[in-house]
């Protein structure tokens, strides 16, 4: 059984990028989603705690985040939950870890301009446009 999971943050830092020695490209960013909660006494929503996701991606995705997020942008991850018990110099914790499927822009604090990257594959596959007809994208299949 994988559990999936969807979490809103802001990425603590640069993402890190790499190719391991076999050509796999991975990402790798922290998520800080920050938890609010609704005050009865001030009436107003206050902070309490933030929650801290060590995000992972791999392939086309890696290379996508790398190009696209920085630091301090709101993002959606949605992906894998993956808790790792740790110990380090006497202490004990518990890592928690996605594996992405998906990764966006928050889209409720800001815009973004989307860029559709062309495959080898997908270009080779896609069907000639017809001259002079209406294509409506979402109707052609095979694209993604």
């Amino acid at each position: 059984m994988q559990d999936i999971i969807t979490v809103t943050g802001n990425v603590a830092g640069p993402p890190e990028f790499k190719v391991t020695a076999g050509g796999l490209p991975i990402v790798n960013f922290r998520l800080g989603s920050a938890q609010r909660r609704f005050d009865r006494q001030s009436g107003t929503w206050v902070d309490d705690g933030t929650n801290w996701y060590n995000v992972s991606a791999f392939r086309g995705l890696a290379e996508h985040i790398a190009a696209s997020v920085t630091k301090g942008e709101p993002l959606v991850v949605t992906g894998r939950l993956r808790l790792r018990p740790w110990e380090s110099g006497g202490k004990k914790g518990i890592s928690i870890d996605i594996d992405a499927d998906t990764v966006g822009h928050d889209l409720r604090w800001g815009t973004t301009t989307y860029t559709k990257q062309a495959t080898a594959e997908g270009a080779a596959s896609a069907p000639p446009a017809s001259a002079g007809e209406d294509q409506d994208a979402w109707a052609a299949p095979g694209l993604d």
